[in-house]
């Protein structure tokens, strides 16, 4: 199979990549894979991340994993193309630990371009915090530092990528949709516009969620040449964070998803957890409570169990038509397109707030996180004042592995924005997973206006129309891949 590099322009115009596309991706080609995975799991005490305050882990209630799938397209000896992701039970993907995993693989895989690793978080708010700083009380004797974490995480998450990587061989790839319903949009609205994360929906005042949500369940399935299946990547729009304010290191409802996988479909199935565009979305009930929990309760389910049971349901009617349409001669492409995105502008109205609300966080050692949330947004608008602002900066990365497009994106990206991923890719099934960076929410212009957590400028590092130019960006890379000859 012949190949041909295209130009891609840097957003802006100011750099260049090369991206290697194969002449036509529709024609044959030999599909290899592999799977692996690696306890995350320390065995000390660690900060536990994803809350306003500080919390020590008490114990481990579940393994925090990373399960690595490696993907290749080969002619004979000759690779045309190829991708490692990871799924990690972390609340994000810092750049210190993205970078310290791909500079273990240069010496691990000396062949592999290790700008085609691809990791992503699951959004435990139950795992180990990796961002030096962000809590007070992580020095205490006995708990293990947030730097000294990422150097560990760092090693498992390359031992799994490595391991999935030269463990490939020859098999096939399906795929399939399944619905199941497990977020809820967790944004109410009320009367006069505005909106509150988590806000009281049985008042007078409450006129609905303020956005959509997204039940599918969109599943990989990978057999080897026995047709025995060795990997599944499961994409649901809603972070794993049901457990969220415990003190124990969780993978939250994934764990149990995994579980309940495996007691079925073989104790040495590696699953991925991938999570979709959902920044405004959460397992948290929001309405019809009573008769939810009855029904939970009836079933003798915990919340998790629940939560897993929908998800595996969902897998289970994916994997009905998948297992119709076992493909051997897929074509994997694999593009990196570094683009960038407008940055928020703070606003003097919202300076003068979060400068005060700060000075008056400083007065209570307890709300130090809080306090340096707000400072942040204070020295942003400082930085504007000296002059422009520099873009956020973000790594996209597109995959085409036969009619499916799979593409990644750094942020807590509202629902929205993957629904409008979704309607205009070319492929057949759309994959969006969010948090393949260090992540902030990305919320609409609508949610923006009414406020609250996750859409004021505090959350937000890129607004509204940054998220639309995430679209438009993505969009063009997927529709790429369909156009190339």
């Amino acid at each position: 199979m012949m190949s041909r590099s295209i130009v891609v322009p840097w957003f802006l115009g100011v750099w260049l990549i090369l991206v290697s596309l194969p002449a036509s991706p529709a024609a044959a080609a030999e599909f290899v894979f592999g799977a692996a995975s690696e306890s995350i799991t320390p065995e000390q005490p660690v900060g536990l991340d994803g809350q306003m305050r500080t919390r020590i882990s008490k114990s481990v209630r579940s393994p925090c994993t990373a399960t690595a799938l490696a993907l290749e397209s080969r002619e004979g000896e000759k690779s045309l193309d190829q991708a490692i992701l990871v799924s990690c039970d972390l609340v994000a993907i810092r750049t210190e630990l993205s970078d310290a995993v791909r500079e273990r693989l240069k010496s691990r895989l000396p062949g592999f371009p290790v700008e085609k690793l691809v990791l992503s978080a699951t959004h435990t708010h139950t795992a180990p915090v990796t961002q030096e700083g962000k809590y007070e009380g992580l020095d205490a004797e006995g708990v293990m530092r947030p730097r000294d974490y990422v150097q560990f995480a760092a090693d498992h998450i390359a031992e799994a990528a490595a391991k999935a990587w030269t463990g490939r061989k020859p098999g096939s790839v399906g795929w399939g949709l399944g619905h199941a319903v497990v977020a809820q949009n967790r944004r109410a609205l009320y009367a006069d516009g505005e909106a509150k994360m988590y806000g009281q929906t049985n008042g007078p005042a409450f006129r609905g969620l303020e956005g959509h949500e997204d039940d599918g369940v969109e599943v990989l399935f990978f057999w080897d040449q026995e047709k025995k299946l060795i990997a599944t990547a499961v994409n649901v729009s809603c972070p794993s964070q049901e457990v969220e304010g415990n003190l124990l290191v969780d993978a939250d409802f994934w764990h149990e998803v995994r579980e309940s996988l495996r007691k079925k479909h073989g104790a040495d199935l590696q699953i991925l957890g991938w999570t979709g565009a959902a920044g405004d979305q959460s397992p948290h009930l929001m309405y019809r409570k009573a008769a939810e929990e009855r029904m939970r309760t009836l079933r003798g389910l915990t919340r998790l169990e629940e939560l897993a049971r929908r998800i595996v349901v969902g897998w289970e009617e994916a994997y009905e038509g998948a297992a119709r349409d076992m493909r051997t001669d897929v074509p994997l492409v694999h593009t990196v397109r570094p683009i960038e995105l407008p940055k928020r502008v703070v606003t003097e109205k919202e300076y003068e707030e979060a400068k005060q609300t700060a000075a008056e966080q400083a007065k209570d050692p307890a709300q130090r996180t809080l306090m340096n949330w707000n400072l942040d947004a204070v020295e942003r608008y400082e930085k504007q004042q000296r002059g422009p602002i520099a873009p956020y900066q973000m790594e996209l990365h597109v995959l085409r592995l036969g009619d499916v497009a799979i593409a990644t994106n750094d942020f807590e990206l509202y629902t929205d924005f993957g629904v409008q991923m979704k309607s205009r890719s070319p492929a057949v099934q759309t994959f969006v997973i969010q948090l393949s960076g260090p992540g902030s929410y990305l919320a609409t212009a609508r949610a923006v206006r009414a406020g609250s957590y996750s859409a004021i400028v505090q959350s937000t590092l890129v607004g509204p129309e940054g998220g639309q130019e995430l679209v438009e960006q993505t969009v063009s890379a997927i529709q790429t891949l369909w156009q190339a000859k």
